[in-house]
């Protein structure tokens, strides 16, 4: 449906470009906010400002933080001598919710999917390499998701790591516990653990 409100069409729009938001969701969001109070809507402005202004990649593992460099990274007790690569910010709070895995982490902010026109180029993967170059690490665990673009990035991932030769770290992937075509965004702390437990290696 379209409107004469200049104001309403391109909060609409705005909203329409958010993940999952169809016309209709992003009609319903328009109208509550409309609707509610001026404590609600300044706390959503304000809140949506700070986190423009605060978060940030951390520049070594890429996870989002306020500090340079992230909370984990930082962290003398992790075990230094492992990174566990994941998708996005989100898969890495729920392998840290499992409590299962005490090393490092590497995000890569997406997978390989050709058809989305994401290629490894678009993904934080040459700066995995340059770490894998640069530090001690005796394990790179990939934990992308169990379907078509995880797969891909994970054998990409191999390939590129395999070629580092004598130097290169094992490489593992999580395996039993996360079914195919499955999400870690969906699986409970005990399959997360079951699944970081039974991780084989690649190749």
């Amino acid at each position: 449906m379209q409107f004469s409100l200049r104001s309403l069409n391109e909060l609409m729009e705005a909203l329409k470009a958010l993940p999952g938001i169809g016309e209709k969701s992003a009609d319903r969001l328009a109208y509550h906010i409309i609707h509610a109070d001026k404590a609600y809507t300044d706390r959503l402005i304000n809140s949506i400002t700070e986190v423009k202004k605060r978060v940030r990649f951390c520049r070594s593992c890429f996870n989002l933080t306020e500090q340079e460099p992230c909370k984990i990274c930082r962290d003398p007790d992790r075990d230094q001598t492992r990174v566990c690569v994941v998708e996005r910010p989100s898969d890495l709070n729920c392998l840290e919710a499992s409590g299962s895995y005490r090393g490092l982490y590497h995000v890569l902010h997406g997978a390989i999917s050709p058809l989305d026109g994401t290629g490894p180029e678009n993904l934080k993967i040459q700066e995995l390499m340059t770490r894998l170059k640069r530090d001690k690490f005796t394990e790179l665990i990939v934990a992308t998701n169990h379907n078509v673009e995880g797969d891909a990035t994970a054998h990409y991932l191999y390939h590129c790591v395999h070629k580092m030769g004598a130097r290169a770290p094992k490489i593992t992937r999580l395996a039993s516990g996360i079914p195919i075509g499955g999400s870690l965004a969906y699986a409970d702390s005990a399959t997360l653990a079951r699944a970081l437990a039974g991780r084989g290696e690649i190749g």
